[in-house]
């Protein structure tokens, strides 16, 4: 049902300084900041050949990378992202093997401009994972 890795995703308590290490340090290709008000986060893509790192800072009142950072100070990996050719369809696979799906089940429109869902970490070795249409 999974596809390839989209992308892993990190919380950073510093965007500019974590867009620095992966531009000036690592020489990787960097995206400009791209706020995602809708999910409370400011997100840069960094671009690999085989996938994408994306960088989360937070954005707004109650967002939910600043509880993260709140728990991890230094930032960490936050989730990740696996492609799957019908969102609606893994969806409903998932709950019928007992799998949570987080907020209202719908699919939103993810920083790629794609449909994406989150799955309870509890129920995947307490990794969150994202699902995004490909």
């Amino acid at each position: 049902m999974i596809g390839k890795l989209n992308h892993m995703a990190i919380a950073v308590p510093d965007l500019a300084a974590a867009t620095a290490i992966y531009r000036d340090t690592l020489g990787a290709k960097v995206s400009p900041p791209q706020p995602e008000p809708d999910h409370g986060v400011t997100v840069v893509f960094v671009e690999l050949d085989n996938t994408k790192i994306e960088l989360l800072h937070p954005l707004g009142e109650g967002s939910p990378i600043q509880g993260f950072l709140d728990k991890n100070p230094s930032g960490g990996i936050h989730h990740v992202c696996y492609e799957v050719a019908d969102i609606l369809a893994s969806r409903d696979h998932l709950k019928e093997q007992g799998a949570r799906v987080l907020g209202d089940g719908e699919p939103k429109i993810g920083a790629h401009g794609k449909p994406v869902l989150f799955l309870h970490p509890k129920d995947f070795n307490g990794t969150l994972i994202e699902l995004e249409q490909a």
